[in-house]
């Protein structure tokens, strides 16, 4: 099992505060640093103020030197495809490949409004986010001329350039992280696009129920789901023993016992348990959401004490 460092700077974090949590996750040997693209705080002013994705990952790519990196999840209403993968292509030379690239369709109405991002509907949300992947794969990979002539986007004779350093991903580039609970679009996507397969705040159950649905997907599009990666999101709040816990979860504004229920909370047995019963349902990879960016003992605990047992 590979456990990898999740944070969420748009409830409030400088570039110092990312930096300082990727550099500490780099050093006690975590698998990854991946940052939300979000551009509005949820539940908090969010101070000083949101920072965009692929400008702090390109930072974060010069200021490392062997932790992967990226997003989950990218937004497609964001960003048009074709200006995303010269990002993501340039972000992946900055850092000599060692990107991957989350994305989902987007969901926060809020975001969208404050910050005049068109937020159309949720069947077209969908459809652009289809064309994209068929876009920023395409450029990725065609070695000259390509065309995508598509309902929202029409691409014609691109020379599909910067190339990004990695060409090993399903679709000749970067890793493609795909998540979400949806029952059809999401598994189909996944199947077709996907190197990794990601489910955010989910209990076992659901767990083992979506990761059933994208590997019927996976077998009706002729793929051998042992090509995908597993991968889920929990929230940690880790403790060595109740009064930290308790301490850390109300840093987080979080309860201990809901954060036992929901997410990955506990002594470091608690957690390396629970772990362990994701990994029976086939995750690879869990992605642990850490909320106190200030906290990086939190990190060195679990480096220690929950790292070597998964």
């Amino acid at each position: 099992m590979e456990l990898r460092i999740f944070t969420e700077p748009q409830q409030g974090a400088t570039y110092d505060d990312l930096l300082a949590v990727a550099r500490e996750a780099e050093r006690l040997g975590f698998g990854a640093f991946f940052r939300s693209d979000h551009y509005l705080g949820m539940g908090t002013e969010g101070l000083p103020g949101p920072s965009d994705a692929w400008v702090t990952l390109a930072g974060l790519a010069r200021d490392t030197s062997t932790i992967r990196l990226g997003t989950m999840m990218t937004s497609a209403t964001f960003r048009y495809p074709g200006p995303l993968a010269i990002s993501v292509a340039n972000v992946d030379q900055m850092s000599g490949g060692r990107v991957e690239l989350g994305i989902g369709a987007g969901w926060f109405e809020d975001e969208h409004t404050k910050y005049g991002i068109p937020f159309p509907s949720t069947g077209e949300r969908f459809d652009r986010f289809e064309e994209q992947l068929a876009v920023i794969t395409g450029l990725w990979s065609t070695r000259g001329g390509f065309t995508h002539e598509g309902e929202h986007y029409r691409v014609v004779d691109s020379p599909g350039l910067p190339k990004p350093v990695q060409t090993d991903g399903r679709r000749g580039g970067p890793p493609l992280l795909i998540g979400g609970l949806g029952k059809k679009r999401t598994p189909a996507l996944a199947a077709a696009y996907a190197d990794e397969f990601n489910l955010p705040f989910v209990d076992e159950a659901t767990t083992e129920a979506q990761f059933a649905r994208v590997r019927a997907a996976c077998e009706a599009a002729d793929r051998d789901p042992a090509t995908m990666t597993w991968s889920n999101a929990l929230v940690v709040c880790v403790g060595a023993d109740e009064d930290e816990i308790t301490r850390r979860a109300a840093a987080i504004g979080r309860e201990k016992d809901e954060l036992r229920e929901n997410g990955l909370a506990g002594t470091p047995q608690e957690v390396v348990d629970k772990i362990g019963r994701y990994a029976a349902l086939g995750a690879e990879r869990v992605y642990l959401q850490v909320l106190d960016l200030a906290d990086l003992d939190h990190l060195r605990l679990i480096a220690a004490e929950v790292l070597p047992h998964v």
